[in-house]
């Protein structure tokens, strides 16, 4: 059984409030995208509030930007789910109607121990972490992901440096 699990955030900012008419698409989608979220594979926890979603969570220094922190099994979980869940992949494609493209990193990576519930003050500064020093095993991304701390090395051949699984 895996001793850590896979947080992430990920924040955006609306082009208009979440009550506009050019959001609504998106804040429509937001209950079935997160139902889907819950029952994937690999998928642990996120963070919501009693609304079902956390787009009332402030921060990240500015009270228009939304929140969205998950923990999952695996980078491998939340990527099938990010990137090859049709649905969730149709509200990717559509990001650029509803929210400022940003010129800063606003997805950020991280291991945590298995049963450890991440903050948003600890998504806060693992993005900080990430903008000032690129990806490290601290906070990476899904491009330069870091092996989990419980990971095995994979043996390599005489002569070469053992690596890991992912690598």
């Amino acid at each position: 059984m895996p001793t850590h699990h896979l947080a992430q955030v990920n924040i955006a900012l609306p082009l208009e409030p979440l009550d506009s008419a050019r959001l609504a698409g998106f804040v429509s989608a937001l209950d079935p995208v997160n139902a889907l979220a819950d029952a994937a594979p690999g998928f642990v926890w996120r963070l919501k509030t009693e609304d079902g979603d956390a787009t009332a969570v402030r921060a990240f220094g500015d009270d228009r930007i939304i929140v969205n922190m998950s923990v999952w099994e695996s980078v491998e979980a939340l990527s099938d789910f990010a990137f090859r869940n049709p649905d969730h992949a149709a509200v990717m494609r559509r990001r650029r109607e509803w929210f400022v493209p940003m010129k800063e990193a606003f997805t950020v990576l991280w291991w945590i121990p298995a049963g450890h519930i991440p903050t948003v003050a600890e998504a806060e500064e693992r993005l900080d972490h990430l903008r000032r020093h690129g990806p490290t095993p601290r906070a990476f991304t899904f491009r330069h992901p870091s092996p989990a701390p419980d990971a095995q090395a994979v043996p390599a051949p005489a002569g070469e440096a053992p690596r890991c699984p992912a690598g």
